[in-house]
């Protein structure tokens, strides 16, 4: 299925893209060696998005994001890479690339990482709509290029998405950083070292494993860790998972729905779905969350409620975790356990109904007792989705405050936390 399809892929965009072939990775019989084509972060393809003036990104960003900040026009890369997924198996996945038309040789770059998303299309390398297209457009004409992962098993990448496992996460957000290089490289630029992260929601806490992956771990022989800026982050797994199945946050039952059946295919919560689910729903629940049906496809047939939704044994272990699940979450819980050597700034909104703002707290107190000094904003009164509108405009700042006390210009790594439908 891959090899036909992406050989295809990369054919037709060569012959419809003109210029852009440029850009393709060659399959031929002198291309790179078979492990160079293989490994992480390899172009498998590429495919030009969009083209704008800054007025023009100013005018999509008009009345959702503050545009004050856009200084130059855009050009947006859709691009498919090597990755590895959350059995360490080989995979594809996909993003946007956002290179901006300053004319510099040299750029700061952006890694935007995403929160919840259950319909594979509303991903930034998809969606021109969503908000993750409308970040990176922004942050790319602030002069940053931008790696906008859509993670593994959305957007045109393969399998299934596996939601919240920090292994799949680490690798495709370091891995589309890889590619990005290599897409900024045939366009005659090249991207700085450092690698200022952030993060919404489910991106929040992506942004503190990527983060650790890069300053402890080594995740990659070039990039280096920069700033740190996580928004509204579900810091603490085990907690907010535990409210979900409570009912105390918004839309809870479709929240724990799409963590139980993801978490399931990879660790095994539950032998049938009609352990966890009740009548009628165990027959269904699966099968719509399979990244090809939207949220609105998904509240037509199920609950918003976990009470509704799932049997009481089964929210009772999601409430006192033991075994497999109390393992898992372990790690996802302890994101923010850990001293980072660059600035931190955390940001929330206070009327978060989605994500509570004490998660900030808590990978705040975490950060601190690990002698780090992180700056905690509250971005007003803002709902879950209203507050990475009002932060990212704020991070744009921080990490240019960052850059200016650094010896060079910082990378950058921001994402979105979870959020329903697609925050």
């Amino acid at each position: 299925m891959t090899s036909r399809r992406t050989q295809a892929r990369i054919l037709v965009g060569a012959a419809a893209l003109g210029t852009v072939s440029a850009l393709m990775a060659p399959v031929s019989a002198t291309a790179d060696s078979l492990g160079a084509q293989l490994q992480g972060g390899a172009v498998v393809s590429v495919e030009r998005a969009v083209d704008l003036t800054a007025e023009e990104v100013a005018g999509r960003l008009h009345g959702k994001i503050d545009s004050s900040q856009v200084r130059y026009g855009v050009t947006a890369y859709r691009v498919t890479y090597r990755t590895t997924d959350s059995a360490g198996a080989r995979t594809t996945a996909s993003q946007l690339v956002v290179l901006p038309k300053n004319g510099a040789r040299h750029l700061s770059t952006v890694s935007w990482l995403h929160g919840t998303t259950v319909y594979r299309k509303d991903v930034a390398s998809e969606n021109p709509q969503s908000t993750d297209r409308l970040v990176a457009l922004l942050l790319a004409s602030t002069g940053r290029a931008v790696s906008a992962p859509d993670y593994v098993g959305l957007g045109s990448g393969e399998g299934f998405h596996p939601y919240g496992d920090p292994g799949a996460t680490v690798a495709a957000s370091v891995d589309g950083l890889r590619a990005a290089r290599t897409v900024a490289h045939r366009n005659g630029r090249e991207l700085e070292r450092k690698v200022d992260v952030s993060g919404f929601s489910q991106g929040g806490p992506a942004t503190m494993l990527v983060g650790r992956a890069l300053q402890q771990e080594g995740a990659d022989r070039y990039f280096r860790l920069g700033s740190l800026a996580p928004v509204s982050g579900p810091y603490n797994l085990s907690v907010f998972e535990a409210a979900a199945a409570n009912d105390e946050i918004n839309n809870s039952g479709l929240y724990l729905a799409y963590f139980a059946t993801a978490w399931n295919r990879m660790y095994g919560l539950y032998a049938s779905p009609s352990d966890a689910f009740a009548f009628p729903y165990a027959d269904d629940v699966e099968g719509l969350f399979d990244g090809y049906h939207t949220p609105k496809d998904i509240t037509k047939v199920l609950p918003t409620t976990s009470e509704a939704l799932f049997k009481g044994d089964f929210l009772n272990k999601v409430r006192k975790p033991d075994g497999v699940l109390k393992d898992r979450l372990r790690p996802m819980d302890h994101t923010c356990d850990w001293r980072p050597d660059v600035p931190v700034e955390i940001f929330y909104g206070r009327s978060d109904k989605d994500v509570d703002p004490g998660h900030t707290a808590y990978c705040a107190a975490q950060l601190s007792q690990n002698d780090a000094a992180p700056r905690v904003t509250d971005v007003g009164d803002y709902d879950h989705n209203g507050s990475v509108l009002q932060a990212v405009p704020r991070i744009i700042r921080f990490f240019d405050e960052s850059a200016a006390k650094g010896t060079d210009a910082p990378a950058t790594v921001v994402g979105r936390a979870a959020g329903w439908p697609g925050a």
